[in-house]
């Protein structure tokens, strides 16, 4: 187990999905697959996705446009709620320690979430779906920090620099935990500490002290 000495920290830096959510990519692989996207299992990754589904990402599509282009992949209509069902079988639980560690953290620290995800998953997330106790995400962040509404995605410096100015954060103050190991290195580049977590693994351990 990775010991960390948060002496100093003020700012916890969090990724969502593998992080906070434990993920099922095989699952929305399957599901795009599914629906006509043969080649879901290059577009789609955990970490960094491709082509139009990069470009939802990095907000350069919006929810619409991405329907359209899909649509248009896939040579066929296909109803907005049948591509979100897809999206959101990248989702498998919202573990509630997770939450429960997210409220107590906070009492001590500022709590940030910085993810490379999209409007249809942050819709989601923002729904009383959420939780199994109906709260939203963003009952459990001081502020969300998404790449689809920032025009970048992990690892770019941009995306890092970005949180770093408009939250006011020291990267010497701040502890960053995300389960890419790109974007873990270049969290340490810019200063941070950093946290490697492994898809759905309970860290909570790294706070007992």
């Amino acid at each position: 187990m990775q010991k960390l000495d948060l002496t100093g920290i003020k700012n916890i830096v969090f990724d969502l999905g593998g992080v906070i959510i434990t993920l099922e990519r095989a699952e929305a692989v399957r599901r795009f697959r599914e629906i006509g996207v043969k080649n879901a299992e290059e577009l789609l990754d955990v970490y960094h996705q491709n082509g139009i589904f990069l470009e939802l990402e990095e907000g350069k599509l919006t929810k619409e446009e991405f329907y359209e282009a899909l649509q248009k992949e896939v040579g066929r209509y296909i109803p907005a709620e049948v591509i979100d069902h897809a999206w959101l079988g990248f989702m498998k639980d919202v573990p509630e320690h997770k939450l429960e560690m997210l409220e107590t953290l906070r009492k001590n620290y500022k709590i940030y979430l910085l993810s490379n995800t999209n409007s249809v998953i942050m819709d989601w997330a923002k729904s009383p779906a959420f939780s199994s106790q109906g709260k939203s995400i963003d009952r459990f962040f001081d502020k969300i920090y998404a790449s689809y509404q920032i025009g970048y995605t992990k690892p770019a410096p941009e995306i890092f620099e970005f949180m770093f100015a408009d939250a006011g954060i020291v990267p010497s103050e701040t502890l960053f935990i995300d389960d890419g190991i790109a974007n873990v290195e270049m969290g340490k580049k810019l200063g941070m500490k950093t946290y490697l977590a492994k898809n759905g693994e309970d860290f909570r351990y790294i706070f007992k002290d």
